[in-house]
């Protein structure tokens, strides 16, 4: 069993780590979806309501340390404090460094129901370092500051880096409230969900998919394609696919994949039809059926039909997991598809089915799409984690919170 926050005892005067997971969209200093950090509000507010110093430690883009911490001001959690601090309804401190000087009088200065966020993690290259050693000591650093460790970044889970997984082994733990719910939530679709179970799969490559679909073809009773990833499909069946994403290496996997569905009884949906341009992110070129989409022409999103026979694919369904647009969901041009089966998906759960929506993208496009978060079951934080759960894989930063 998963360890919880009420087995960490009371705490109140105790400094808790929280591993968040903070990794926003930025234009420039501008948080563009706070998401994220909404997320992360009720297990914050849980521990600072329960007297807790809460010291949490998050990450924000790829930054790439050379030698020890490295900060570089494009990757600072700046505007993530002022953002937490806004929704929290309390200052939020920020330390200059995440183990140095600045950490230890930042942590040393808070009172009970205080609360301060460590700079990037990953300013630090012993974080994500594959040397066990190097993430120990890390880990060290950040014990040697706090009583225990809360891990709710959900987002993060699947990697065994120093805030996620070392750091857990070192001091006692637990899963944070999101953390928790993202399992359960997820768990829905992976132990005996109920049934027909469908799943829409989208985003540009297919190889990144391919270990999904693979365990799905075992799980689920549809698998319905969009996205770029669509195309490497539509070339298996031998059809024209233009200038459109393809991943010509992966075509034998696919049509293996198609084939095995097949005789299983699993209901591979493909699009047919398709909206193009001449080029990427250009004005609309056409609308085509699959089978007949012209040479030279670049497939962006599914087409009328398709939204609408994907809408129809998830009607009856009562268990729903979605992970990727079925375009390019940014330019309103090409979003129309992924508003079909976003649209599709909320009268599904309206109709009992329980509706997971993977994170990363998809989670975007429901949110710049203006649907109503409500009308969905669950909305993950977290893509890659996400995924590695729907794909059945065990997830060290969960596997490292059973007791």
């Amino acid at each position: 069993m998963t360890k919880t926050i009420d087995q960490l005892g009371d705490l109140n005067g105790k400094r808790v780590l929280v591993r968040s997971d903070f990794n926003v969209p930025l234009d420039g200093t501008t948080i563009t979806d706070d998401g994220r950090i909404k997320a992360a509000l009720p297990t914050l507010n849980r521990l600072l309501d329960a007297g807790a110093r809460v010291v949490v430690t998050a990450h924000l883009g790829r930054p790439k340390p050379t030698g020890g911490f490295t900060f570089e001001e494009k990757y600072s959690l700046a505007p993530v404090a002022k953002r937490l601090g806004e929704l929290l309804g309390k200052p939020v401190a920020l330390a200059t460094d995440l183990t140095g000087e600045s950490a230890r009088a930042t942590v040393s200065a808070l009172r009970d129901g205080e609360i301060a966020l460590l700079e990037n993690v990953r300013f630090d290259p012993r974080e994500t370092s594959k040397v066990d050693t190097e993430r120990e000591t890390l880990a060290a650093e950040l014990s040697t500051m706090v009583d225990c460790f809360v891990s709710d970044g959900f987002g993060v889970v699947h990697r065994k880096q120093a805030s996620v997984y070392d750091v857990a082994r070192a001091l006692p733990s637990a899963a944070g409230d999101l953390v928790l719910k993202e399992v359960q939530s997820l768990s829905k679709a992976t132990t005996d969900p109920a049934r027909p179970y469908a799943v829409i799969l989208g985003g540009a490559k297919v190889s990144d998919k391919l270990p999904l679909i693979d365990n799905l073809i075992e799980k689920a009773d549809r698998i319905l394609i969009g996205g770029g990833m669509m195309f490497t499909f539509l070339k298996a069946l031998g059809h024209e696919v233009g200038s459109s994403l393809l991943e010509l290496d992966q075509v034998p996997t696919v049509t293996e994949y198609l084939e095995r569905a097949a005789a299983k009884g699993v209901e591979i949906v493909l699009p047919i039809d398709v909206v193009v341009a001449d080029e990427f992110n250009g004005p609309v070129a056409g609308t085509f059926p699959c089978d007949a989409m012209p040479s030279g022409k670049m497939g962006l999103d599914i087409g009328p039909e398709s939204g609408a026979l994907f809408a129809a694919k998830l009607a009856d369904a009562k268990t729903i997991a979605w992970n990727g647009p079925m375009g390019v969901f940014e330019n309103p041009d090409y979003a129309a598809g992924t508003r079909a089966v976003a649209q599709g998906i909320v009268d599904a759960t309206a109709n009992g089915a329980f509706s997971i929506v993977g994170g990363g993208d998809s989670a975007a496009a429901v949110r710049v799409l203006g649907f109503d978060e409500a009308g969905f079951s669950h909305i993950s934080t977290g893509g890659g984690a996400s995924l590695e759960l729907l794909e059945g894989k065990t997830l060290p930063g969960i596997a490292v919170l059973e007791g």
